[in-house]
């Protein structure tokens, strides 16, 4: 790996900072959500709480489908292939449209899911009725991922700043108008909820549209007709898959460490879900840096820039591991008086405290992990990551968690000891990976073979 300069930090910072803040936003859009539909019942805050656990497991495989135009679109940015831009943006779209309806045959059977699952009589129904007004969501959820995806690659960021701060306000004006029924509308309680998220949703892509028309208009229109070939979506599908397994992966070993806690009472559940939560918010920083770090190493491949692939890569690591450091020292410093800021119950407090240095502990490695996924997945290795994550996840973490948390009675921070081993082992592996795979050479990704005529 070669030593990057002071513009390759630059270049990896001034992307990183609007990509994190957008994520931020998209996070902010979820908290508002949960407070809102806590002020009307504790019933309505569960049902929507279940319910967005496997509305996500299930949009997980699309989202990673998705996530491939990240490399298709920065190494077509990097190579000046207007016509592979416009291919990879009209393709992204057609993804979209697919995947929503397996996505909305996967979310549909929500109700038996959460009976099956032993969730309680009165929030059963209240997940159900929260889908059914998720359900109409799921197209421009996926639509926005699509302009997202596509509008960084080029590093056109500021419509998308501008977007998700206004759809924050939309998502929180229309919930107080629908949940709690004001202005004249009848309240709607988790329904209400519902229908502002997808509202929000198609709001935020008609609006990342507009705004972005300029850098989108002339890729979207005219249709390409080689974006309905099957070898060619087969190839990105192909790249993007594992990348929804590697997000489903690591979503499954935090969820399952949270069901886990249950057998430790309600305050170890509450607890863990404090230290989790300032675990995320940290995170949106090295995801910032992972998602700018993959577009610049793309870039540069098709620009045919190998070294500066490598710099970029190298500058990605060293900001997100660095801040993740910075963080984990606060975490290590001050648990009690962070724990203290989320929950006045003692009880629930002291575990949060227990937990979050061990938060501190793992998230350096969470940084590392996800700056190093985004340096592969610019080069387009997608298929390696996932074995790798399945492994350190589930071969390590967890069944060192179990054995912690159970077999050696350290219970909730047995769990967590889990969590740090298997992001450790993830984390220095995917590092290895990076040095490997940048330091071969570096070729663009061909989707389509051979191009079409109009490149020659």
């Amino acid at each position: 790996m070669q030593r990057p300069t002071r513009a390759d930090f630059r270049a990896v910072f001034d992307l990183a900072l609007p990509l994190a803040t957008v994520q931020v936003g998209l996070m902010a859009m979820g908290v508002v959500d949960t407070m809102m539909v806590g002020r009307f019942s504790a019933a309505a805050l569960a049902g929507t709480a279940v319910a967005n656990v496997w509305f996500f497991a299930v949009s997980t495989i699309g989202m990673g489908c998705i996530a491939v135009l990240d490399p298709v679109i920065s190494q077509a940015h990097g190579a000046s292939d207007e016509e592979g831009i416009a291919r990879g943006l009209q393709r992204g779209f057609l993804l979209a449209l697919v995947l929503t309806v397996p996505t909305i045959l996967g979310n549909a059977p929500v109700e038996a899911v959460m009976r099956w699952t032993g969730q309680p009589d009165d929030v059963v129904p209240l997940a159900s009725e929260y889908m059914v007004g998720l359900l109409p969501g799921i197209l421009p959820f996926y639509g926005f991922m699509v302009v997202r995806e596509a509008l960084q690659a080029v590093g056109a960021v500021r419509p998308l700043l501008v977007v998700i701060v206004l759809a924050n306000v939309v998502n929180a004006a229309v919930n107080w108008l629908l949940i709690f029924g004001q202005g004249g509308f009848p309240a709607l309680g988790v329904t209400g909820a519902a229908l502002a998220t997808t509202i929000s949703r198609w709001a935020m892509l008609a609006g990342v549209v507009a705004l972005g028309w300029r850098h989108l208009g002339p890729r979207l229109w005219p249709l390409r007709p080689e974006i309905f070939q099957w070898a060619p979506l087969a190839r990105m599908l192909g790249l993007g898959l594992p990348i929804g397994f590697q997000i489903l992966f690591e979503y499954g070993v935090f969820g399952g460490v949270g069901l886990l806690m249950g057998r430790f009472g309600t305050a170890a559940v509450a607890g863990h879900q404090i230290a989790l939560n300032l675990a995320a918010l940290a995170f949106m920083v090295p995801f910032g840096v992972g998602a700018a770090t993959s577009v610049l190493v793309g870039r540069a491949v098709g620009a045919e820039r190998p070294d500066e692939a490598r710099r970029r890569a190298a500058a990605g690591l060293i900001i997100g591991g660095g801040f993740m450091v910075f963080t984990a020292t606060a975490f290590l410093a001050v648990p009690r008086l962070l724990a203290a800021a989320y929950t006045p119950d003692l009880a629930v407090a002291a575990m949060a405290a227990a937990l979050i240095p061990l938060a501190g502990a793992f998230q350096v490695f969470d940084g590392i992990q996800a700056v190093a996924l985004g340096a592969l997945r610019g080069v387009g290795d997608t298929r390696v990551p996932v074995l790798i994550n399945l492994t350190g996840y589930y071969l390590i973490g967890l069944p060192i968690g179990l054995w912690l948390g159970f077999g050696q009675d350290w219970g909730p921070r047995g769990l967590w000891w889990g969590l740090v081993a298997g992001l450790m082992a993830v984390a220095t592996v995917l590092v290895g990976r990076v040095r490997l795979r940048l330091g071969r050479d570096l070729a663009r990704l061909r989707i389509d073979h051979p191009p079409p005529a109009s490149e020659g």
